[in-house]
């Protein structure tokens, strides 16, 4: 008994030596040991395109292009056919993928101008905010056109709120969109290369005395405006809003993808080190289309084609990038689109002209702006090298439930959002996705349960002339088995009223008091 008491105090003292060394050593031991915890947390890449339709991609069925990278992290990975956006449009569509928020619960979450104040409050759940709590570094690079500051901005100063405020580390983006002003890249709330002495003024409602516009001065645009966009004239294309000053903080069209490309290849290389969320939400095919001259003509398809080409290849590049840094087997890729495909959204660039036989919609009806399924329904992709085994996946999956899947990757849980958890589904070790998403277009909402398809009666015209899409203004209500009427063809609310009373009870009790079926409308905004 004496022996083993002398055996127990020499390995309490031997214990208490070594946890109170305070050595280089052990130090260095300690820091190895941190890196080794972090390391069993995974990166996290959301890759997010603008405008990108369902039928756009090779690996979605595109014959007119060859998307060859994209294509690789389809095929290594777990592409759905049934994923969705939250929204038909980009505003409320990324408010939704940050927050894990039905955007029709904001008012105010439809297409900004590039003066409106932050959407986002700064008391939100987002998933930069849940990813920080866990450990992780943050960063956005790329479109964010979720408001920046308050409501009155001074671009001369630091822009805050924005990014920063609602849980990014770090952030470079534009403020809007690319057809919108300022036109000038954003640093952590900082306008990039800013001239003191040549200020920037920026209004959506009048243009300052002596700019010329689009209107006025038509000689000076190379790319004709068709609806729209004829406001300031910056690198000869007419943009949304009126903007003075800042000539040297001007971004140069051409070279966008460039440079947000390099960007997010510093960010990963830079951080390594400790597990990282990066939200590289590139501009492309969003108008105005400005291939880089490397990918002018490539196509064949104009402009919008070139510029999807150039897409790919900036995602090729980076992850050659993520490869040469060792992060491939270490770092989940989420890939998908804001919203669905639309060919003339402001400029004459020959989007419908040499369309051909190209399907941006992969065979689904409407588009960007409209209910119908080309409007939500886009490229869905997971990746994650040596984790997820490669599959297609028919699961409906929707980016809003991003929020709560990656908590639970990461070890904690949400519950204060809309957002589900379905990571088992992201990880392709599960196919039953929600069996009800709500999706939404300009204000109108229509429920995604199970196969089916219901869409409400709307007013208005069912046809938007300027970009030529169907919206989904149509006075009856609509009803679709999408498994066998993909396109949306089939109207079966008259033929299965059982089916129709099924999904309205259901669709009344997840919008509340934001629908009324004896209005036959939605009165929600």
């Amino acid at each position: 008994m004496l022996r083993k008491s002398y055996i127990s105090l020499f390995v309490l003292l031997t214990v208490t030596i070594l946890l109170g060394c305070k050595s280089d050593k052990n130090k260095e031991e300690v820091k190895q040991v941190e890196k080794v915890s972090a390391i069993n947390k995974p990166n996290i890449i959301v890759i997010y395109l603008d405008d990108l339709g369902y039928g756009d991609l090779s690996a979605y069925g595109a014959t007119e292009l060859k998307t060859p990278n994209i294509d690789a992290i389809a095929s290594g990975g777990v592409k759905f056919t049934n994923g969705y956006a939250s929204s038909a449009t980009c505003t409320p569509s990324r408010y939704a993928i940050l927050t894990g928020m039905y955007p029709w619960r904001n008012k105010k979450a439809k297409i900004l101008p590039g003066t409106a104040p932050l959407l986002i409050s700064t008391e939100q759940q987002t998933v930069p905010k849940m990813l920080k709590s866990q450990g992780y570094d943050t960063a956005i690079v790329g479109k964010w056109h979720l408001g920046l500051g308050t409501g009155v901005v001074n671009w001369n100063a630091r822009v805050s709120p924005g990014p920063n405020e609602v849980g990014f580390d770090e952030s470079y983006i534009l403020a809007a969109t690319q057809d919108r002003v300022p036109t000038v890249y954003i640093d952590n709330g900082n306008v990039v290369g800013l001239d003191k002495n040549d200020p920037i003024s920026v209004s959506y409602k009048e243009n300052f005395e002596g700019e010329p516009t689009a209107v006025s001065n038509p000689e000076m645009v190379d790319m004709k405006w068709h609806h729209g966009h004829n406001n300031s004239i910056v690198n000869g294309i007419g943009r949304i809003g009126y903007m003075k000053g800042g000539e040297a903080a001007k971004w140069t069209d051409t070279d966008m993808a460039d440079h947000f490309l390099v960007k997010a290849q510093d960010y990963v290389k830079t951080h390594k080190d400790k597990p990282f969320f990066l939200y590289y939400a590139m501009q492309q095919p969003h108008v105005p289309r400005t291939p880089h001259p490397r990918f002018a003509g490539k196509s064949g398809l104009g402009p919008r084609g070139d510029v999807i080409l150039e897409a790919d290849w900036c995602i090729g590049e980076f992850m050659k990038t993520l490869e040469n840094e060792g992060l491939l087997e270490n770092t989940l890729i989420v890939f998908s689109s804001d919203n669905g495909p639309v060919l003339n959204d402001g400029y004459y660039d020959d989007a419908v002209e040499k369309t051909g036989k190209h399907d941006p919609s992969g065979g689904l009806r409407g588009g960007k702006y409209s209910i119908f399924e080309a409007g939500t329904r886009v490229p869905f992709i997971t990746y994650w090298k040596g984790k997820i085994n490669p599959s297609v996946s028919d699961a409906v999956v929707c980016q809003m439930d991003l929020l709560a899947s990656l908590a639970n990757l990461v070890g904690t849980e949400d519950t204060t959002t809309d957002s589900k958890d379905f990571l088992s589904v992201l990880m392709g070790e599960s196919k039953v996705g929600r069996e009800n998403l709500i999706i939404e277009a300009t204000g109108k909402t229509a429920l995604r349960h199970g196969d089916w398809l219901m869409i409400p009666p709307y007013k208005g015209k069912n046809f938007r002339e300027k970009v030529g899409i169907e919206v989904g203004n149509l006075p009856e209500f609509q009803l679709y088995n999408l498994k066998e009427d993909a396109g949306q063809q089939n109207n079966l609310a008259k033929s299965n009223p059982e089916k129709l009373e099924e999904l309205l009870q259901i669709f009344e009790s997840l919008r509340g008091e934001g629908y009324d079926r004896n209005v036959k409308e939605v009165i929600f905004r």
